[in-house]
């Protein structure tokens, strides 16, 4: 696991850091969210040992980060750190042996990577004449030639086009299966809520909201919908729902025509779905029940516009 501890950072006036604690398990993706200039890359830099921190510690797998564990880390910078005058497999062979990858398996690991990432046929091109999406592809290979034990990402999929996210996608979650956990943070808010199993989202250097994906969109506050085919008309049948949803808090009834009568949609709180379930029993035929989820980024702009002083966690899974 990566644990980082009450991390704090000040750069004159501001302070990008302030007390900031979050974990990446084995086999998570976790996805950092932020507006620009929240401190995700300020973390990233700490974690890699770029930055120095001015309070609180970084560790993984319960131990301190030196120079020796960060070499089996694979490091993605926001600023793309790749010699542009370097030719792509030159450079992913170098970057490899840099981690301590033997000769063979280095240029090995460089053939694999530009494969799996669909660049093969620019191995011999210097960087600087690559599209800047092609560009990422050969920073996300650099982060992996050396086989790392953890990624740490920073924005990976910026510029990329949709098949290379996916690309991209897959291959970070094939790595974490495989049991390479990975950090990353990104403004594709779409992404993160596909792809990552825990969310943290951090505002002025504080964390504000963490959880997994489907807990924060849950909310705290947890709300149902079912959707039920009833006969009559859709006066009829909302009134009929009404009357038998009576006093259930947050209740939204609408129904529109259907082939055999209505179908109505009811969205209700309550700490369970049961009450939905016993009156789509007693209403008619139940096609859909189960929990009403919120977009990613609802939950970021109602984390990013709560009391300065408020943290909203959820429990995690198991």
């Amino acid at each position: 696991m990566l644990e980082v501890s009450h991390l704090s950072k000040r750069f004159g006036s501001i302070q990008a850091l302030d007390s900031l604690s979050l974990t990446v398990g084995d086999n998570e993706l976790v996805g950092f969210v932020g507006a620009n200039g929240a401190g995700k890359s300020t973390t990233m830099r700490i974690i890699m040992g770029v930055l120095a921190a001015d309070a609180g510690t970084v560790t993984w797998r319960g131990t301190t980060l030196d120079a020796d564990a960060r070499r089996r880390i694979g490091y993605m910078p926001e600023e793309r750190g790749l010699y542009p005058k370097m030719k792509v497999g030159e450079q992913l062979t170098y970057l490899a042996r840099l981690h301590g990858v033997e000769a063979s398996s280095a240029r090995r690991a460089s053939d694999e990577w530009t494969e799996r990432l669909g660049i093969e046929e620019r191995r011999g091109d210097d960087v600087q004449k690559l599209s800047l999406g092609n560009q990422q592809r050969v920073q996300l290979a650099a982060a992996l030639v050396g086989s790392p034990e953890l990624l740490i990402l920073d924005e990976p999929f910026s510029g990329l086009d949709p098949v290379a996210v996916d690309v991209m996608s897959e291959v970070l979650r094939e790595r974490a299966e495989a049991g390479v956990p990975t950090l990353f943070s990104s403004h594709q808010l779409d992404i993160v809520e596909h792809l990552c199993d825990r969310v943290a989202i951090v505002r002025s250097g504080r964390l504000v909201a963490e959880g997994t994906t489907e807990s924060l969109q849950a909310g705290a506050e947890p709300r149902w919908r079912a959707v039920i085919d009833v006969a009559g008309s859709p006066d009829a049948a909302q009134e009929a729902a009404r009357a038998v949803l009576a006093g259930v808090p947050g209740l939204d009834v609408s129904g529109a025509p259907s082939e055999t009568g209505t179908r109505l949609t009811l969205v209700a709180g309550g700490p369970d779905e049961q009450r939905l379930l016993r009156a789509a029993e007693n209403l008619g035929r139940l096609r859909e029940l189960g929990p009403v989820r919120r977009p990613l980024a609802e939950v970021f702009r109602e984390a990013l516009a709560a009391p300065a002083d408020l943290t909203i966690t959820t429990e995690q899974e198991a």
